[in-house]
Formats: structure tokens, C-alpha cells, sequence
């Protein structure tokens, strides 16, 4: 199992802590700062999902008038995983 840290960019969270499995499946995703409430949820939805299919579901997602989201940074974190 890795464990990789991300420090998002212009959104609310300030770190996201990603542990993924060898076999490339997400097992755990812990965001530091922003809407709690949401991103636990988000964090428990990905967790057991492979990697791609979490990049593919949540890559360009964006918050208002933002060009990105907290999930999307979770997109762009995960990409670094693979």
C-alpha cells in the first residue's frame, strides 16, 4: 500500500492524504480543511474504487466559478498515483 500527499490549488482544502492499494484500488482519502461534510462524503464514495474510474468520474469537475473542485484536485491528486 502507498500513501501519497497532495496540497490542492484554488480550492478550500489545504492537503488530501491518499492511500492506494498495489493493485491500483483506492482504500482511504482524507482531506484537510474545506466542507467537511462533503468531502467525507466524496472520500467514502471513492474509497474501494479503482483509481481510474475515480479520475475519470470526478477530472474537471468545478465549484462555482472556479476552474476547479475539490473533487477535481482529487482527480489531479490521483493522477499522480497511478
Amino acid at each position: 500500500m502507498m500513501t501519497y500527499r497532495y496540497t490542492p490549488r484554488g480550492v478550500c482544502s489545504r492537503d488530501i492524504s491518499i492511500e492506494v492499494a498495489e493493485d491500483g484500488t483506492i482504500r482511504h482519502v482524507e482531506f484537510l480543511g474545506g466542507c467537511h461534510g462533503n468531502l467525507q462524503g466524496i472520500s467514502r464514495l471513492v474509497e474501494g474504487m479503482p483509481v481510474e474510474e475515480a479520475i475519470r468520474r470526478l477530472d474537471g469537475i468545478r465549484c462555482g466559478g472556479k476552474s476547479t473542485s475539490c473533487p477535481d484536485q482529487l482527480a489531479q491528486a490521483l493522477k499522480v498515483c497511478r
